[in-house]
């Protein structure tokens, strides 16, 4: 029998206000998108995760659609498969950094390589929603980061 997929809505508000309202992966704003964030589990139900709020990580939609069950990727500068990004274990700005023009994520380790490329972090409609936010003041890197 698989494991219950029903998270609470106090545990999705937790989630929600831990991650101050942000992608855990790509860092877009909940708060500017017509479709609200879901809550993801970092190790899928049917790879042994659990609803703990220790597994669980807000995503936006195209990141958890692109992660679907996902574990490792493939980096191609290192030529290896590795671990995607943990929100709860791995720290953003280790792993990723902004370009200088602020509208790209550069992944620095084959974590963050291979999570970027996986996850599409710089498509083209995510790049001119990154552009528009950061004329009105709110980028994810002009607000507050965290973990």
């Amino acid at each position: 029998m698989s494991a219950n997929r029903y998270i609470s809505e106090p545990t999705q508000n937790q989630v929600r206000q831990r991650a101050k309202f942000l992608c855990e992966y790509c860092h877009a704003s909940e708060q500017w998108q017509y479709v609200s964030f879901t809550v993801d589990h970092i190790i899928p139900l049917a790879k042994g995760g659990a609803n703990s709020i220790d597994n669980l990580a807000l995503a936006c939609f195209h990141c958890n659609r692109q992660k679907s069950d996902k574990l490792k990727a493939f980096d191609e500068q290192s030529l290896s498969e590795v671990i995607l990004f943990n929100p709860r274990t791995d720290i953003w700005q280790e792993h990723f950094i902004w370009s200088t023009d602020t509208l790209r994520v550069i992944g620095l380790t084959p974590t963050g390589r291979a999570t970027v490329a996986v996850l599409a972090f710089n498509r083209a409609r995510v790049l001119n929603i990154r552009a528009a936010d950061r004329e009105t003041g709110r980028h994810p890197h002009q607000m507050t980061q965290f973990k």
